[in-house]
This record gives C-alpha cells, sequence and structure tokens, in this order.
C-alpha cells in the first residue's frame, strides 16, 4: 500500500481519470493521500505575447476549478494544477511532494512515440517512484 498517490489527468482526454482514482484508491494505505494533478502546457514568450494578458494564469485557475468540481469532497484526495511540459513537470512535482506511486493512463503505443515519447512513457522511464500505467 502506498501513503502518497499522484494521478495526472489530461484534461483534454475527458473522463479518463475516473479509472486511475480507482485504482489509486485500492492502493493507497490506510490514511493516506491521493493527489491529483494536471499540467497546463508552457506557451512558448512569443506565441505568449500574443495572448490576452493573465491567459496562462486563467488557464490554471480553470483547470483548478473544474477538477475540484469533479472531485468534490472525496475524502483524502486534494487537486493541483501546475504549468510546464508533462512530462518533465509530473516526475519534479513526484519527487518535490514526497510521492511514492504515480498512477497514469496510456495509450496503445504508435510508431510516433518511438520517436517522440508519450508522457506516460517520460514517467515510467524518470520517475523516481513506483509508476502504474493503465491501457
Amino acid at each position: 500500500m502506498y501513503r502518497k498517490i499522484l494521478v495526472p489527468v489530461a484534461l483534454e482526454h475527458g473522463n479518463d481519470h475516473k479509472a486511475a482514482l480507482d485504482i489509486a484508491r485500492r492502493l493507497l494505505a490506510k490514511g493516506g493521500e491521493i493527489v491529483v494533478l494536471n499540467v497546463v502546457e508552457e506557451v512558448p514568450s512569443y506565441i505568449e505575447q500574443y495572448l490576452p494578458r493573465g491567459q496562462i494564469e486563467k488557464n490554471v485557475t480553470e483547470a483548478r476549478s473544474l477538477l475540484q468540481t469533479e472531485i468534490g469532497d472525496a475524502k483524502g484526495i486534494s487537486v493541483a494544477v501546475i504549468t510546464g511540459h508533462a512530462g518533465n513537470s509530473i516526475t519534479g512535482y513526484a519527487e518535490e511532494n514526497g510521492i511514492d506511486l504515480i498512477v497514469i493512463a496510456s495509450h496503445r503505443p504508435g510508431l510516433q512515440d518511438f520517436f517522440l515519447g508519450s508522457t506516460a512513457a517520460r514517467v515510467v522511464r524518470h520517475a523516481a517512484a513506483a509508476v502504474h500505467v493503465m491501457r
């Protein structure tokens, strides 16, 4: 059983995170904590200058609100929203916050994954914590 579990979610993929939360709940030690994390991708500065002032902060606030609404008042589950590159930010957040398990969804790998790598593949390769990959 794990004391602190991270469940990264990509809001653009719909409700795929519900299955990940179910698995996290099963693997959670009594009194443990689940953190649902969304990473808002950074925008290059040459593009950011064309966005309305405060757009990134607005995106973070909206993501946090959406996740909090979906999670509701579930005990032992908190929400975090950060900015950055998904793969790097997930592993960095896990290391900085004492996460001992990451439960992450993945798609079936295709040819593009051999060249670019999916977020789940990057997390598996670089995380210091245990990683449970769902398909």
